[in-house]
C-alpha cells in the first residue's frame, strides 16, 4: 500500500496540485462564510456540510475528470479471438492519443464478462468480470498518433457468449 501511495504522489502533475489547492481554498472559503453567517443557523450548517462534502468528494471526482480530459484516448480493437491450442484469449488493437499531450506510458485493463441474455442480470455483469488482464505500454505516443498492442488473458476456457471491456489509463 505504501508503494502505491508513493507512486501516486510521484506521478501527480502540476494540474493536480492546482486542483487540490483550489479545493482546499474553496473549503476554507465556505467555512469562513459559515462563520460569518453563524447567526443564521440553517445556512451556516448547510455551508459547513457543503464544505466537508467539497473537501471529501471534490479531489476524487476532480482528479478523475481532469485526467479523463487531459489524457483522452481511443481504443480500436482489430481482433479478439479465443485461441484453440492454448487456453488464452488474444486481444489485438490500437490505442490512439486524441489529447494534446504526449503519453509516456499507457496501462490497458481488459475484463471479460458473461452474457446471459437476461435483461435484469446482464447490466450487472460489466461490473464483475470473471477474467481480467492488463498490459503496460512504455513507449511514448505523440498526439494524434497510435500504437499497437497485443494482450493475452489466460487461462481462458469459457465457451459461451461473453463481452469484453477495455479501458486505458495514460500518463
Amino acid at each position: 500500500m505504501k508503494a502505491k501511495i508513493t507512486e501516486f504522489i510521484h506521478n501527480l502533475l502540476m494540474y493536480d496540485y492546482l486542483l487540490f489547492g483550489g479545493i482546499f481554498i474553496l473549503f476554507i472559503l465556505l467555512l469562513t462564510i459559515a462563520i460569518i453567517f453563524r447567526r443564521k443557523l440553517r445556512l451556516a450548517i448547510f455551508l459547513v456540510f457543503l464544505a466537508f462534502g467539497v473537501v471529501s468528494i471534490g479531489p476524487v471526482v476532480g482528479y478523475i475528470m481532469l485526467h479523463k480530459y487531459l489524457f483522452k484516448n481511443n481504443i480500436l480493437l482489430r481482433e479478439v479471438k479465443a485461441l484453440e491450442f492454448t487456453e488464452a484469449l488474444l486481444i489485438k488493437g490500437d490505442i490512439n492519443n486524441t489529447s494534446k499531450r504526449p503519453f509516456k506510458e499507457c496501462t490497458l485493463h481488459a475484463g471479460v464478462y458473461k452474457v446471459t441474455h437476461n435483461k435484469y442480470i446482464d447490466p450487472l455483469y460489466p461490473y464483475i468480470p470473471f477474467k481480467k488482464g492488463s498490459i503496460t505500454l512504455n513507449k511514448p505516443i505523440a498526439p494524434g498518433k497510435s500504437a499497437p498492442f497485443k494482450l493475452f488473458i489466460e487461462p481462458f476456457r469459457y465457451t459461451n457468449d461473453y463481452n469484453l471491456t477495455i479501458k486505458a489509463e495514460c500518463r
